[in-house]
C-alpha cells in the first residue's frame, strides 16, 4: 500500500498580541480547510496561536511572559478538542511553554486525529539575540503516523543549524515539519536552507511561514531530492502537498538523482568526520 500523506501548508496571519481572537480564527481556519478532503496533516506557522507580530504597533509590556502556559496546558487542551472534531493530524505551530522550574520556552506541538498531544518540541536555536526564550536541552522529536511514516519537527531557526535536521533524518524522519516566523530579508536564505535540508537528508521539508504585520510569507516545500513543490508569496495561503514516502525510501536507497546516498553515507562515517563536535560534547 503507497505511504502517502498530504501536507496542508496553512500559511496564515495572526490577530495581533491577540491569543484569543487568533485562536477563534485558527479554529475557523480548520473548520474551513477541513473541505480539503485530501489534507492528512494541517500545519501552522511558529508562535502563530500566541498572537506573536514582531513588527506590530504597540506590543503589551511582558508579553511573552503573560501568554506563557505549562504544556499540557489550557491551550494544548484547546488544541486537542479542535484537532478531535476535524479528524485531522495539526501542527499547531508553537507557543510559549512556562515549565515547572520558570523558564520560558519556545515550544511546537503535533496533535493526532484523536486529540492525543504526540509531540512536544522546545525550539534548540532562538533567535538571538532577538528571541530571549530559554533553548530546550531534548533532541527535536521524530513521531510516526501509523501506516505511512515517520516524521520530524524543528521551529524556524533551528534550520540555520544542520545537526537539527541530520539528527531528525537520522532518527528516521521522513518529512520534517517546521514552523517559522520570519519578517526579515534573511527570508531569501532560509528558502535555500530548506532546500539544502531536504537534499543532505534526502527527506522531505515543508517550512510554513506566517503574515504578519510586515514581511513573512514565501512558505516553501521540498521533495527529497530538493525540487520545489511550492513556494507561496506574501499574503494569506494555503498549499497543500502529497507527501510520498517511498519515494524518500527509493532516493536514500538509489541516491539523488540515482548518483548519492548521502544519508546512508553519514551513518557509516569514520568517526574522524565528527572530531570537531568532540568538544561540544565534554569529550576528551
Amino acid at each position: 500500500m503507497p505511504r502517502q500523506l498530504t501536507v496542508l501548508a496553512a500559511q496564515v496571519r495572526p490577530v495581533a498580541f491577540d491569543p484569543e481572537a487568533t485562536f477563534s480564527k485558527f479554529e475557523d481556519e480548520v473548520n474551513r480547510l477541513r473541505t480539503f478532503r485530501s489534507a492528512d496533516l494541517l500545519l501552522f506557522p511558529e508562535l502563530y496561536l500566541t498572537g506573536d507580530d514582531p513588527f506590530a504597533a504597540d506590543p503589551p509590556p511582558r508579553f511573552e511572559e503573560d501568554v506563557a502556559e505549562p504544556v499540557p496546558g489550557p491551550s494544548t487542551d484547546r488544541i486537542a478538542k479542535v484537532a478531535a472534531r476535524a479528524r485531522r493530524w495539526i501542527c499547531a505551530g508553537s507557543i510559549f511553554e512556562r515549565a515547572e522550574d520558570g523558564a520560558i520556552h519556545n515550544t511546537a506541538l503535533v496533535f493526532g486525529p484523536d486529540g492525543d498531544l504526540v509531540a512536544a518540541y522546545r525550539k534548540l536555536f532562538p533567535w538571538r539575540p532577538f528571541e530571549t526564550t530559554t533553548p530546550g536541552d531534548r533532541a527535536a522529536p521524530v513521531f510516526e503516523v501509523p501506516g505511512v511514516g515517520r516524521f520530524g519537527v524543528m521551529i524556524c531557526y533551528d534550520g540555520w543549524f544542520p545537526e537539527v535536521a541530520r539528527g531528525l533524518a537520522l532518527g528516521g524522519a521522513e518529512a520534517i515539519l517546521h514552523p517559522t516566523l520570519t519578517t526579515t530579508p534573511d527570508r531569501e536564505q532560509e528558502l535555500v536552507l530548506a532546500r539544502a535540508n531536504a537534499i543532505v537528508n534526502q527527506c522531505y521539508v515543508v517550512n510554513v511561514n506566517a503574515v504578519p504585520t510586515l514581511g513573512g510569507g514565501r512558505s516553501i516545500g521540498v521533495d527529497p531530492e530538493g525540487g520545489v513543490v511550492f513556494e507561496l508569496g506574501q499574503n494569506e495561503e494555503f498549499a497543500l502537498l502529497e507527501l510520498d514516502l517511498d519515494r524518500v525510501a527509493r532516493v536514500r536507497e538509489r541516491g539523488t538523482r540515482g548518483l548519492n546516498r548521502n544519508l546512508q553515507h553519514a551513518r557509516e562515517a569514520p568517526p574522524a568526520a565528527f572530531e570537531a563536535y568532540r568538544r561540544f560534547l565534554g569529550g576528551a
